[in-house]
């Protein structure tokens, strides 16, 4: 499908934005005064409602049905890339979304401080340790650990209990060096899963990665939380298309969390390093207006919520987030498209594999569908229930720029 919309591919000074509100999608809440409502649903949107009425409203699958995605296959389906062709670990997005270079010599991971007491982790997020404690921990770690055999270590501090590492080879690493499996049990009250290589390739790399997890208990044995490390998608360095080269886009990321960052600076968009809050991500958009084709605009704490189990939070965040609406569209983006990468229904307290709703406003859409933004309005769409990695075609076609195809 690259491939064929490459050829189609027309350039004009239409501007499209992607506002995605990470982990949008919910399911009905079982108790309270919320309760039948998803988080959408309960949340008081009056703004995307109006624009739900007159956009073109549907739900789409990330990956397929039944299939829970994680952030990155979401972001890169979004964007038009197969994850099923793409298919990428978690550290590597993290280490280039903290500005750390990444060649092929190299093994990135994504780490979470923990708490782990008598062999059991009793909390995955170390109480979601503060961002500035946590930069302390990881410049200790950078200082205490910087290298194990002839591997260096780098270490990239993140947000809250996340940081990234890259180990860094003296030559250039074989492929499925990094088919190593997380340590992360993905549950409290259980103990950390031991590393295990996948291929003979990846055993050196399953070395470096224990003497890592020892070294660090040492450097942090006192801590009160942050006592332990856990380490998730293990990857190496991906060949895939850049997004203009595919789509003929001067893109712009827009994303306060590392990882988001890491990610579109993956398929070649700019990604200035941003730490604030909503208000920070608009005020960008709005200066950088005239200088890019496409805007990713990315909202973590949606999710956030969503994985804490938060119901309230959750649509209180989405009602953040729809107060602000009016700032992008006084910019009169030629498409618009609001939607998530996956679902965290809160009643779930993670990812889930349902269908993510979405609109996409644009001179050229039937409308008329929907009465507000949900998911179960969205089904009555004119878009109905399509993958994810269709939609940038449609983006194009919206934004004038594709031309017809065949004779």
């Amino acid at each position: 499908m690259q491939e064929l919309i490459k050829g189609l591919v027309v350039k004009n000074d239409t501007k499209i934005v992607f506002l995605v509100l990470d982990g949008l999608g919910g399911l009905p809440w079982p108790e309270g005064k919320e309760k039948g409502k998803t988080e959408l649903e309960a949340a008081s949107t009056p703004n995307m409602d109006a624009l739900a009425k007159v956009s073109a409203c549907g739900l789409h699958m990330p990956v397929s049905m039944g299939i829970t995605p994680g952030s990155g296959p979401g972001h890169l389906s979004l964007f038009g890339y197969d994850p099923l062709e793409y298919r990428m670990g978690r550290g590597i997005l993290e280490a280039l979304g903290l500005g750390i270079e990444v060649k092929n010599t190299d093994v990135a991971l994504r780490c979470n401080y923990a708490t782990l007491r008598e062999g059991i982790i009793v909390d995955r997020r170390a109480g979601r340790v503060p961002t500035e404690e946590s930069r302390k921990l990881t410049e200790r770690l950078q200082k205490e650990l910087g290298r194990i055999d002839d591997v260096e270590l780098i270490f990239g501090p993140g947000m809250e209990h996340r940081f990234a590492v890259v180990m860094r080879f003296p030559q250039a690493l074989e492929p499925g060096s990094a088919n190593i499996n997380d340590t992360d049990p993905q549950k409290e009250g259980t103990a950390p899963v031991p590393l295990k290589a996948s291929t003979p390739q990846a055993e050196r790399v399953v070395r470096i990665a224990e003497g890592l997890i020892a070294g660090a208990q040492r450097v942090l044995k006192g801590e009160p939380k942050a006592n332990y490390i856990l380490m998730r998608g293990f990857s190496q360095t991906p060949v895939m298309p850049s997004f203009e080269a595919a789509y003929g886009l001067n893109a712009l990321a827009i994303a306060a969390y590392p990882m988001y960052r890491g990610l579109a600076r993956l398929i070649g968009m700019d990604a200035p390093a941003l730490e604030g809050d909503l208000k920070e991500e608009l005020a960008l958009l709005r200066l950088k207006w005239n200088d890019y084709d496409f805007f990713f605009v990315h909202v973590k704490k949606v999710d956030s919520y969503g994985e804490d189990g938060n119901f309230e939070a959750k649509a209180k965040k989405i009602e953040e987030m729809d107060s602000h609406l009016s700032e992008i569209l006084k910019l009169n983006p030629d498409v618009l498209v609001i939607t998530g990468d996956h679902s965290t229904p809160a009643l779930i307290r993670g990812h889930s594999w349902h269908p993510v709703p979405l609109m996409l406003h644009s001179k050229y859409v039937l409308g008329g569908l929907t009465e507000s933004f949900s998911e179960r309005q969205c089904l009555r769409g004119e878009l109905g229930v399509f993958a994810t990695v269709k939609l940038m075609p449609l983006v194009l076609s919206n934004a004038g720029r594709l031309k017809k195809f065949g004779a």
